[in-house]
């Protein structure tokens, strides 16, 4: 091996780090190489997550896609509905479903948790583009009735987890009440509806007109409930 300072075959003198003819790398191409692995190292610190972010958002789509076609099947066959017919209006096949949710209280325990939150986001939004507040209060009341569906159906699915019933139902209280309240109180200042009414009171008796609805094809409990609601409206002739 020729040392540093030696002269080439061409009597030039040789550069420090120069490819000698054991193969040493030259001290540019090493140089070079470092750049290159610290910028490989930039791009992957900074830009890793960004094309993790769309393969989180595709599965989180796919989990929505299911709890709602969950939802709407418990709606129309109640809680117990097929996994088949889950997975059909899914648009997929059994095994993904139990996959996401190995037992059916999981299941319902998803769509459960689920609606509450869907209910709670569209408060707002009603709000927001409805005519009037009461017609908001009106929209969000059938969402609400709809989503009773599931929660009637929520205590047997659980069976014996009473624990872990209460700590569900502290969780709809505690998240669906004040979307309630807003869209009452919106209402009530608008002097679209009577004052006096807790959202709490509103919800507990659309709850009591809800029980046992999925079971009784004659009983008609939106309509009820649409009765208590227009009941609720400053021009209603009610004493």
């Amino acid at each position: 091996m020729k040392k540093d300072g030696e002269l080439t075959k061409d009597g030039e003198p040789k550069r420090h780090g120069e490819l000698t003819r054991d193969g040493e790398l030259k001290r540019d191409e090493v140089l070079k190489r470092d750049e290159e692995l610290k910028r490989d190292e930039e791009l992957k610190r900074d830009g890793e997550r960004a094309p993790a972010r769309p393969r989180r958002a595709d599965a989180r789509r796919n989990e929505v896609t299911l709890l709602e076609a969950a939802a709407a099947a418990f709606v129309a066959s109640g809680v117990e509905a097929p996994v088949r017919d889950i997975a059909a209006r899914a648009g997929v096949g059994t095994a993904t479903i139990y996959r996401h949710f190995p037992t059916r209280a999981d299941l319902i325990i998803a769509v459960y948790r689920h609606q509450v939150e869907a209910c709670a986001e569209a408060g707002p939004t009603l709000l927001a583009s409805a005519l009037t507040p009461y017609d908001a209060l009106r929209r969000w009341i059938d969402l609400f009735v709809d989503f009773l569906t599931t929660k009637h159906g929520l205590a047997a699915a659980l069976h014996s987890d009473q624990a872990g019933f209460d700590a569900l139902h502290g969780y709809f209280l505690d998240r669906l009440v004040p979307v309630c309240a807003g869209l009452l109180d919106a209402a009530t200042e608008a002097g679209e509806v009577r004052s006096g009414l807790s959202a709490y009171e509103l919800m507990r008796g659309v709850g009591n007109l809800c029980i046992g609805a999925e079971n009784d094809p004659r009983y008609d409990a939106r309509r009820l409930v649409g009765l208590l609601v227009t009941g609720l409206g400053r021009d209603a002739d009610v004493p």
